[in-house]
């Protein structure tokens, strides 16, 4: 029983860093800790709570591909600044961690709006700060829905 406990835990962590690092699915691994406690924990835990944090997740995880692509769209941004954007994140998670996501997603964006589409640094800069404001809020969306499910998660213990 300890150990589903720890794993609870580890994943709940887990979770929480996925909402940072971009490999990690964050969300899907806090609710698979609190589905753990469902089964093996000492705290009942209703049916339909698990089933709604089941659905808060599928739908944070969607949204978090769609909202960076939104933001992007409407500041006039091209898929290539959005993908710019994810590549900028990667590299500067590399090799500045952390503020080189942060750094990087907006560089990364912003250069492949320039090189790909061959659009002037205003109109750029524009797409850029979309894509740039749709990752941050991806990200918060993720963040705050993990945040809950650790709560949840602790609380359960």
């Amino acid at each position: 029983m300890l150990a589903i406990k720890v794993v609870a835990v580890i994943l709940g962590i887990l979770g929480l860093a996925g909402c940072l690092l971009p490999v990690i699915p964050g969300p899907p691994f806090s609710w698979v800790g609190i589905l753990l406690l469902y089964f093996w924990g000492d705290e009942p835990i209703s049916t339909r709570f698990l089933i709604i944090w089941l659905i808060i997740t599928i739908i944070v995880t969607i949204l978090d591909y769609i909202v960076p692509a939104y933001f992007t769209k409407v500041t006039g941004g091209s898929r290539a600044a959005s993908r710019g954007s994810l590549v900028g994140l990667f590299v500067g998670l590399i090799f500045f961690p952390p503020w080189g996501m942060i750094i990087g997603a907006f560089i990364g964006a912003l250069l492949a709006e320039m090189l790909v589409n061959g659009s002037k640094m205003g109109h750029s800069f524009k797409a850029a700060l979309g894509s740039f404001l749709g990752f941050f809020f991806g990200t918060f969306l993720k963040l705050s829905a993990s945040a809950v499910m650790m709560f949840y998660i602790v609380k359960f213990l």
